[in-house]
């Protein structure tokens, strides 16, 4: 663990069955300092992944919003690092519509990010992109909350010391040269789907053969998913949902 331990550190995860359809998030805030843990959790009836993904972090930098500790969030949304770190200011100037004068999706939850973010102090915060599946534990117990919910499941979600936390490396972050061996130890092996996307929408196929067909001789991003979440993560790093 990097971190020290007067940090708090927030782990942060969202999912949707049918993206739009049912929904659940999940978060972990930790605070070393003072012995502390806290599991929370959420469902939506129908949402997508970047909904949830937005409401697990306003939801843990809600509960956390009377402390004035450095925070350290973990997430595996690249739509949700870089709307904050990279978008987000520019849409508040623009009324909040994109750089193509479209309305911002989920402007709501935008909204409220914002005002957390800008009352506690942007340089407070230090956003943290982790890759999904990798074996952090951090990052799969809050996948876990957040699917487990969104499929109807009653989570048990645990509140307390640290200290006594089931998962003794909780908080245990691997280095960058270890998560890339991981990762890349991911992926390989037999498609699950192919995705492309071309126009800004994204199309799911059984088979190379389709996606080639859809991709040829057009400005198109197309990549082969091992997995559901897989298929997340290539999703996330486009940042478009379905």
């Amino acid at each position: 663990m990097n971190n020290k331990d007067n940090d708090l550190i927030l782990f942060t995860d969202g999912s949707s069955l049918g993206n739009p359809g049912p929904g659940g998030w999940g978060a972990i805030l930790a605070y070393p300092k003072l012995d502390e843990i806290v599991e929370l959790g959420g469902t939506k009836l129908k949402t997508t992944n970047n909904e949830m993904e937005l409401t697990a972090i306003v939801s843990g930098l809600s509960y956390a919003i009377n402390s004035h500790a450095r925070i350290h969030i973990y997430t595996d949304s690249q739509y949700a690092i870089n709307g904050v770190t990279k978008w987000m200011y520019g849409w508040v100037k623009n009324g909040w519509q994109t750089a193509s004068k479209e309305p911002v999706k989920n402007k709501e939850i935008w909204e409220t990010l914002y005002s957390l973010v800008t009352e506690r102090g942007k340089d407070t915060i230090a956003w943290h992109h982790v890759r999904g599946h990798v074996g952090i534990p951090g990052n799969e117990r809050v996948d876990d909350i957040a699917r487990e919910l969104a499929e109807g499941t009653n989570v048990q979600l645990y509140r307390g010391k640290l200290s006594e936390y089931p998962d003794e490396n909780i908080l245990f972050l691997p280095s960058e040269e270890e998560v890339k061996k991981l990762s890349q130890s991911k992926k390989t092996g037999k498609a699950f789907s192919y995705l492309s996307l071309v126009d800004n929408v994204v199309e799911r196929h059984s088979t190379w053969a389709e996606c080639e067909a859809r991709v040829k001789g057009v400005n198109a991003k197309y990549k082969k998913a091992l997995s559901r979440e897989h298929e997340k993560e290539i999703l996330d790093e486009w940042g478009v949902s379905e």
